[in-house]
């Protein structure tokens, strides 16, 4: 077994193969002036490869990903692992107009014929039940890192009140208060527009309470900026943000920031400075199960 690794997401490779003591690789990427990949692999490899990138901007990796996954069948790969922590194209799961590209079901096919296992942490899943009816292969696996971020979030508060901007966030937010022992609510949340949206705070005492808003991804900001503004209306003490994917679009963390947040962490799915939560001993269990 060996672990490709492409260039973005070489520092959490490394920890997931010391993790499970593989040899680790690095895939070469070079992009043309006409924006065109170069994809190189080594050129002999193992039966069993696993791929490590997560796909956040993913229109370039995507291709990336299937030159590589491709090129490692011709060198006689037997088994393609994905191992991807952020999964993107999982949004849009439905139809919601007539001749909308449901990107979910149409990721998912591609990726299911380009790999033997995906896992990925905490995807967008919210109209099916399981990652498999995404991807349509028999070891299509949904991690999460709540209980990473659990750990994390009591080792720098005694206490918090934990807060999901949205009903979504629930499954997240109730399993690491359950977890450590923190209270928790959940708000409401209406999207009117990419960076429009409309919440409601849960009755609750929140003054002078610190409080840890929890959600799976950050990428406008608009969301936790909403949720913290909210929070100080109420009186909350220090509040913080703690995101599974931090993804920070355009001037997102900055608006963040803006709102009075005091912290933002974040796992290392993608490299980022809030990224301070490692998946690697998650990741590495994961695979073991599976090989």
């Amino acid at each position: 077994m060996i672990i490709l690794a492409f260039p973005d997401y070489l520092s959490q490779a490394q920890r997931l193969a010391s993790r499970l003591n593989a040899e680790l690789a690095e895939v070469t990427v070079h992009h043309f002036p006409d924006s065109e990949s170069f994809v190189q692999l080594p050129p002999s490899l193992p039966e069993h490869v696993i791929v490590c990138r997560s796909l956040n901007q993913p229109n370039d990796k995507l291709i990336e990903l299937l030159l590589c996954a491709s090129t490692a069948r011709e060198l006689g790969v037997k088994r393609l692992t994905l191992v991807a922590p952020y999964l993107s194209y999982m949004r849009q799961d439905f139809a919601n107009q007539p001749g909308v590209a449901v990107s979910q079901r149409i990721i998912g096919k591609m990726l299911a014929g380009l790999f033997d296992d995906v896992l990925t942490v905490d995807p967008h899943l919210h109209r099916i039940a399981s990652l498999d009816q995404a991807i349509p292969i028999k070891n299509a696996i949904s991690l999460t890192a709540a209980d990473e971020i659990g750990c994390f979030l009591a080792r720098q508060l005694d206490y918090a009140v934990l807060l999901g901007p949205d009903s979504e966030s629930e499954q997240w937010v109730a399993r690491i208060a359950q977890q450590i022992g923190f209270d928790y609510a959940i708000a409401h949340k209406e999207r009117l527009g990419d960076k429009h949206v409309e919440m409601t705070l849960p009755a609750k005492d929140y003054a002078n309470k610190p409080v840890v808003i929890v959600d799976d991804m950050a990428s406008t900001g608009r969301t936790l900026t909403k949720a913290a503004r909210l929070l100080q209306a109420a009186g909350a003490g220090d509040i913080y943000v703690a995101v599974t994917h931090p993804l920070f679009c355009s001037d997102a963390e900055a608006h963040i920031l803006e709102a009075g947040i005091k912290a933002i962490w974040s796992t290392d799915s993608i490299d980022h400075p809030t990224s301070c939560i490692n998946l690697d001993a998650l990741l590495a269990d994961a695979v073991k199960a599976i090989v």
